[in-house]
């Protein structure tokens, strides 16, 4: 997706052309076989399901059609890990290839050691006890969120930021998005996003499987992978796309 003299465009393919991806089993089977891939067009070229979908499609609000809604279900079918995890921008990642995400973008930490060794804010902290330990079965929508983690008009600034860093680091996924419900138990509104701990969907052991390799060893995993899957794509974009700053 792009803006053109302030317009936003989308980049896709017509129906008929072989590559084109028409329904949400569809994309869950090719995301499977790629490993991982960004939502919207990016810096590699192919490199997401932006490009392999109908642009026209796109929030038509048809489940059938719309890969708007497809990341809805994929988020809570738990067949994928979906968030903000390619340079802070949305997309998927298969679970052969999550804890090799993991163990890289995690530098081989869990949080609460990550936050004791002094490498994670406190507002980090905030957000993440509501996931860690007992409260590891959590889904928390966003505003409920948002609310126990002390953020808001009288608390701290930057909620919105604060979970995308969680999620580029794999500590934190979207698992749903459901609307919000009145005191009379009646929906309305959008939809809003539900977090919750990669470790409380899959399990800590399938989460954590690459813990025991060096996370640098994990990146040049993704990097190799990577060069077979998009040989076009440079080091600068891999980088940029699929790296993160410690």
């Amino acid at each position: 997706m792009g803006n053109e003299n302030g317009s936003w465009i989308m980049y896709g393919v017509d129906p008929d052309d072989p590559e084109c991806i028409h329904t949400v089993e569809e994309a869950i089977e090719y995301i499977n076989k790629i490993g991982f891939l960004p939502l919207f067009k990016n810096e590699i070229p192919g490199f997401s399901l932006e490009e392999r979908t109908v642009a026209g499609y796109w929030w038509s609000d048809n489940p059938k059609v719309d890969p708007w809604v497809w990341r809805e279900i994929i988020a809570r079918s738990g067949k994928l890990a979906y968030g903000k995890f390619f340079d802070k921008k949305a997309g998927f990642i298969s679970l052969e290839w999550l804890p090799v995400f993991a163990n890289y973008r995690r530098d081989g930490y869990d949080f609460d050691s990550l936050y004791e060794d002094g490498k994670a804010p406190l507002r980090h902290k905030k957000i993440m006890q509501n996931f860690m330990e007992d409260k590891l079965d959590s889904e928390l929508m966003s505003y409920e969120l948002k609310a126990l983690a002390g953020f808001g008009k009288d608390g701290d600034k930057g909620f919105d930021g604060a979970v995308t860093a969680l999620m580029m680091q794999l500590y934190l996924c979207n698992c749903d998005f459901r609307k919000k419900k009145n005191k009379k138990g009646q929906e309305y509104g959008w939809n809003v996003a539900s977090y919750a701990a990669p470790e409380h969907l899959w399990g800590y052991d399938r989460v954590t499987a690459a813990y025991k390799e060096d996370p640098e060893a994990s990146w040049q995993k993704i990097l190799e992978h990577m060069h077979e899957e998009y040989p076009i794509a440079t080091d600068s974009q891999l980088k940029k796309v699929l790296g993160i700053k410690r």
